[in-house]
Parts: C-alpha cells; sequence; structure tokens
C-alpha cells in the first residue's frame, strides 16, 4: 500500500515522501498515529508545502548545529574531584556532567545520549565525542583534577 507520510519516520521516510508499505503496517500504525495518509491528490498538494518547510527547518537545524560545533570545538572543560589511591576518583565524571558544564557555559542543552563519554574514574585528561546532528560531531577536552 501507497502512504504519504506526514510526519518524520525513522528508517521509512520524511514528510512529504509517498512510501510503499505492509497494510497492516498502514493501518495499524501509521494510519492511527496520525503519521501518514492516503496519497490523494488533494492531499499530495497540501503535503508538497509541508515538505518545503520541512526542508528550511531541516537546513535551519543544520546551520545552527554548525555554529555551535564552531563554538565547541577545541573546548575544555575542567572538573575538580576528590580523589583517592593513586589518583583514583570518589565520584566518577560522566556524560551528565559534562552536559550540565556546557549549559551553564555556553547556554544550549545537549541530551546526555548524544555525549559520547565514558564514565571517568581517574585524574587525566580524555577526548569526549559530542553529536549536534545527524553527522556534525565535535570532539571536547574533558580534565579532571584533584579537588584542593
Amino acid at each position: 500500500m501507497k502512504v504519504l507520510l506526514v510526519k518524520e519516520v525513522p528508517g521509512l521516510g520524511t514528510p512529504g515522501d509517498v512510501v510503499e508499505v505492509r497494510d497492516g503496517f498502514a493501518r495499524n500504525y501509521l494510519f492511527p498515529k496520525k503519521l501518514a495518509v492516503l496519497p490523494t491528490p488533494h492531499e499530495l498538494a497540501r503535503f508538497q508545502k509541508l515538505r518545503e518547510r520541512y526542508q528550511a527547518e531541516v537546513a535551519d537545524r543544520r546551520s545552527r548545529a554548525q555554529a555551535w560545533a564552531e563554538k565547541l570545538r577545541g573546548a575544555e572543560f575542567v572538573f575538580a574531584r576528590r580523589v583517592h589511591d593513586k589518583n583514583k576518583l570518589y565520584a566518577a565524571v560522566r556524560a551528565h556532567d559534562l552536559a550540565q558544564a556546557i549549559a551553564e557555559r555556553f547556554g544550549v542543552e545537549i541530551p546526555v545520549d548524544h555525549i559520547g563519554l565514558a564514565p571517568i574514574h581517574e585524574v587525566g585528561t580524555f577526548p569526549a565525542e559530542i553529536r549536534l546532528y545527524e553527522d556534525i560531531k565535535v570532539t571536547v577536552t574533558v580534565k579532571v583534577e584533584p579537588a584542593a
């Protein structure tokens, strides 16, 4: 069955796309959740405008992500933690801590699952990859120092 997507469906398409799906998937999932409609001439004309708006929105998201990438590129975040036994930390530095530090310093909220940082349990300098948008990534430095 051919359907016209109303909203973005990961792995299937973007708003305004006409895609072929199984009848049951369309009837039981896409139509009830209002993710797709039947591709009538009226709906096709209506969603052509939606598609143009969606493409403009995607371009805007991409440009904002590029701007944030330039601001974050090369940034260093320093965390002071209590240490014990050979520079091991009592409390690990996690992606959540880095997300908070970015929000405080730059005023942008980065979802924790977009930050590639394994928990840090020792003093040192570590890279962290931040995925801002699809293929736009930036690497920042996380420096952990012993608290005074």
